[in-house]
């Protein structure tokens, strides 16, 4: 089982790079964001519990992010591995994903960051805010708070991975065929 967390600051292009290495690998895609709205939409105690949090303003805690992945683990069994997609963020989520992980009898293999300039991701989340209507993508003092939301928070992220031997910095500029190739030598490193 190959388990990979991408990282990346929103317009880095992650979305891009993670269907690419889903298709290759054969990997199931866990967002947390997307097992959020299943759980909620199919009333599950978690997606409850969720939700009840969410109208009441609050984030959802560890445990119930935790708790979802742990089923989305255990409805996968079979698969060839995971991309997580959003999670972690913070150094107690990656303990909190390593201890869950270490129960299935697997771990995080890698963690792929891709890096791109402030300046760059501004210009790409504007266009991405022209085409997609995300008003969060259309307001530039908006996504440099995301951007500096990213670094200040998941910078502590990286460096739990980096003293695993497990984080790797990929340029994020450049051509998509030449990035996934990049972050395809880095899978095939630890495969």
């Amino acid at each position: 089982m190959l388990n990979i967390v991408l990282f990346g600051p929103p317009g880095a292009g992650k979305g891009t790079q993670s269907q690419k290495l889903i298709e290759k690998y054969n990997l199931t895609h866990l967002s947390t964001g997307d097992m959020l709205r299943s759980e909620i939409a199919h009333q599950t105690e978690l997606g409850i519990k969720a939700k009840t949090l969410m109208d009441a303003g609050l984030l959802v805690p560890d445990e119930v992010v935790i708790g979802m992945i742990d089923n989305q683990l255990v409805a996968n069994k079979d698969a060839a591995g995971f991309i997580f997609d959003g999670f972690p963020r913070t150094v107690a989520q990656a303990q909190a994903l390593d201890e869950l992980l270490s129960g299935h009898l697997t771990s995080i293999h890698l963690m792929l960051a891709l890096t791109v300039t402030e300046e760059e991701l501004v210009k790409r989340l504007l266009i991405r805010g022209q085409s997609s209507g995300r008003a969060d993508d259309q307001d530039e003092d908006k996504i440099r708070v995301r951007v500096t939301e990213y670094n200040t928070k998941t910078a502590q992220v990286a460096s739990y991975y980096a003293e695993q031997g497990k984080y790797k910095a990929i340029e994020g500029i450049g051509e998509i065929e030449s990035i996934f190739n990049e972050l395809c030598a880095e899978i095939e490193a630890v495969k």
